[in-house]
């Protein structure tokens, strides 16, 4: 009889994990009330400071920035001595009473202290959580779907939170729009707390300083995520004009309203939106990096698009063209972000898991700790052109790190060789013999304890990594 091909899972069969649904589903909550503070933060910005906005923004974002690289590596040595649940969910509880505390303020230092608050919780709470996906999703098509399902909810916060703010702003203050967040993150919790989470197993030994460095070690001697370091600052450029610039480019440029700042951001929006949604296949066709670098190519086109928006003359057809541009840009973040978790996993052993996770979060947030200051100063200080021209020299620098350091052929198997008593020998089972003290083997190689170099070459040979 012939065998009937498997079905390849789907993102709506993923609804049908229990646990997996309901972390999904406190990942929306949390991101449709962080949306929010998005679009609330930058009017409360230009509340304050008017047409320097920018640099208030830039500082704040600045500030979430510094959190980010310095909190989760921190974050990751030590979250193993907690119980995952009731850390995620207290977590939740301090970023909605920080956001509630917001609407209450009335100068442009407690925006920064706040955020810093704020941001400390975030930087804690989004690479545990990444973590937890892949121990309840085993499998790895299903957790390939769990990937594209969270850019889709990303991306259907960007869209829909400006969309919902904007409806919201005619009838309320935009400062109403903080309760809102607060609202979704204890809505997330809840969800949290009823959650079947399992605990970190076996960690990697060591210092303190061993186990804050181990997934900094991974990204240095992985070609592929050395490859992802040029592309989060590729991401980072191109997100810091939307983040940014945004509100000041449609206040004081097209003479929008508080609506139009909201209406841009779901341009921005609708373009990752249309990517993510035909993402899962295309991946499994083609592989992470050609979509991710095709993704980074188009963060680099619509930079270079918004600086020829930028030096258009005055025209109501400029309008059209933000939200084109705009829409551009969401679209190649899309094609970026949705497999780093894919090759993050790729990477590393699940005891490794979460500090490689840390690792990028840190990394990825350094991107941005260099362009949000570019973002939002140099806007200031010498108007959108000059700013957008210097995003997009550094977005190709980006692209062109990650073409140079991600090779086309990228095995999951490499063959490499060992030196007795650099490895268990339980190991080498496998293994052929080619010398007296050499051992030969092929597996799904990734940096750890035990191959602490990447395989290379040398007149044909393999390397030893041991």
């Amino acid at each position: 009889m012939r065998k009937m091909p498997v079905a390849a899972p789907t993102i709506t069969s993923l609804f049908t994990h229990r646990d997996y649904l309901r972390l999904f589903t406190a990942q929306v909550s949390a991101l449709f009330g962080t949306g929010l503070t998005t679009v609330a933060l930058g009017l409360l910005a230009y509340e304050l400071a008017g047409a320097d906005a920018a640099a208030v923004l830039g500082t704040a974002l600045t500030i979430k920035m510094m959190v980010y690289v310095t909190v989760a590596p921190i974050v990751a040595a030590y979250a193993h001595r907690f119980p995952r649940r009731l850390f995620l969910v207290g977590l939740n509880t301090i970023r909605a009473g920080v956001v509630l505390a917001l609407p209450f303020i009335d100068q442009i230092w407690q925006i920064y202290v706040l955020i810093a608050v704020l941001q400390t919780a975030s930087a804690a709470f989004t690479p545990t959580y990444q973590a937890v996906i892949p121990d309840i999703l085993p499998d790895e098509r299903d957790y390939t779907r769990a990937l594209s399902a969270a850019q889709l909810a990303a991306t259907m916060e960007t869209l829909l939170s400006p969309m919902l703010a904007a409806a919201a702003l005619s009838v309320i203050s935009f400062h109403w729009l903080f309760v809102g967040t607060a609202v979704g993150f204890a809505i997330s919790a809840v969800l949290v707390i009823t959650t079947r989470i399992p605990d970190v197993g076996a960690i990697t030994e060591g210092t303190f300083r061993d186990r804050i460095a181990v997934g900094m070690r991974i990204f240095a001697a992985t070609p592929r995520l050395r490859g992802l370091l040029g592309l989060n600052l590729v991401v980072a450029a191109a997100g810091s004009v939307i983040m940014v610039n945004t509100v000041n480019y449609v206040r004081d440029t097209l003479g929008g309203t508080q609506s139009g700042v909201a209406m841009l951001l779901a341009a921005n929006g609708f373009g990752t939106l249309i990517i993510a949604l035909s993402l899962p296949r295309v991946i499994d066709r083609l592989g992470a990096r050609p979509v991710m670098v095709a993704g980074a190519a188009t963060l680099v086109v619509g930079l270079g698009s918004a600086v020829a928006l930028s030096i258009a003359d005055a025209g109501e057809w400029r309008w059209g063209a933000a939200v084109a541009v705009w829409a551009v840009v969401g679209a190649g973040t899309a094609a970026v972000l949705t497999p780093t978790g894919q090759v993050l996993r790729r990477s590393s052993q699940p005891a490794d898991r979460p500090a490689l996770f840390a690792a990028q979060f840190s990394l990825s947030h350094l991107a941005w700790l260099i362009t949000y200051p570019i973002a939002g100063w140099l806007t200031t200080a010498a108007g959108f052109t000059t700013t957008w021209v210097t995003l997009a020299v550094i977005a190709g620098a980006g692209i062109t790190v990650a073409l140079r350091t991600w090779p086309r052929h990228d095995p999951a198997e490499l063959t490499h060789l060992h030196e007795v008593g650099t490895i268990d020998p339980a190991r080498l089972a496998d293994a052929v013999r080619v010398a007296e003290r050499l051992y030969q083997h092929t597996h799904e190689f990734v940096i750890d304890a035990e191959h602490r170099r990447w395989p290379t070459r040398a007149a044909g040979q393999p390397a030893m990594v041991g």
